[in-house]
């Protein structure tokens, strides 16, 4: 696990912590070609200098975002962006994580892309990339 990642989950509360540390393997092992890295204030995944995935610490909990996740047609990604194509589940305890909802939303973040890397480029317009 990335060492700046690890010391971010490390800072959370026990249980946040385990889900930060289950997360965090589970994206590494699902986008083993990813880049990771702390990426404002909270670990992100990128493909190609594109962001795909992350999670950070807010008040209802771990908030696991997929940036293309608006695209993914999930009910379980219950909390949808609303500026841009990201969707979001929160999470409180390690036992709230259903494996196989995360290991296909992994799957889906591989193959929805939009590319977020050049929006402002772009000035502020999203391109599907995949």
């Amino acid at each position: 696990m990335n060492p700046e990642i690890m010391k971010y989950n490390e800072q959370q509360e026990l249980n946040h912590k385990e889900v930060c540390d289950f997360l965090a393997l589970q994206i590494d092992k699902k986008l083993a070609n990813a880049q990771n890295k702390i990426w404002h204030a909270h670990p992100v995944w990128f493909l190609d200098g594109n962001p795909i995935v992350g999670y950070s610490k807010q008040k209802p909990g771990i908030r696991l975002m997929f940036w293309s996740g608006a695209d993914f047609e999930e009910t379980g990604l219950n909390v949808p962006g609303k500026k841009f194509k990201d969707a979001s589940i929160f999470y409180n305890d390690i036992s709230e994580i259903k494996q196989s909802d995360l290991q296909r939303w992994l799957k889906k973040a591989k193959e929805i892309q939009w590319d977020y890397k050049n929006i402002v480029r772009r000035k502020g317009l999203l391109e599907r990339l995949k």
